[in-house]
């Protein structure tokens, strides 16, 4: 099915919306994959894949009201389609079965 299959960045990009929900917008997701996987993450790099996944139907967009403080600026939320649901979970559940087997020490040495 076009859309399910995602590459390894977009993968964790919706995992991340996954995880943060409602507090999912460009610097939390950032920060969210900065902190698990300790890879530095561009601006430019996070944009460009969100784009791409609202292209493809799987993430939608919503600007906040601006935050109250001055200066305070309005966020692009990102949250998850049906679709999106949909391809995170065939995305994983492929993931967990090519897994299997693999022995854990071989896992932890690459």
């Amino acid at each position: 099915m076009p859309g399910q299959f995602l590459a390894e960045f977009e993968l964790y990009v919706m995992l991340a919306l996954a995880r943060l929900g409602d507090d999912a917008y460009g610097a939390s997701i950032r920060r969210d994959i900065e902190g698990r996987t300790g890879r530095p993450v561009s601006v430019g790099a996070l944009y460009a894949t969100l784009a791409r996944l609202a292209d493809k139907g799987l993430i939608r967009f919503k600007v906040s009201l601006p935050e109250p403080t001055r200066g305070g600026r309005a966020r692009k939320h990102c949250s998850l389609t049906a679709a999106g649901k949909a391809a995170l979970t065939h995305s994983t559940e492929m993931l967990t079965r090519m897994m299997e087997g693999v022995p854990v020490a071989s896992r932890q040495s690459e």
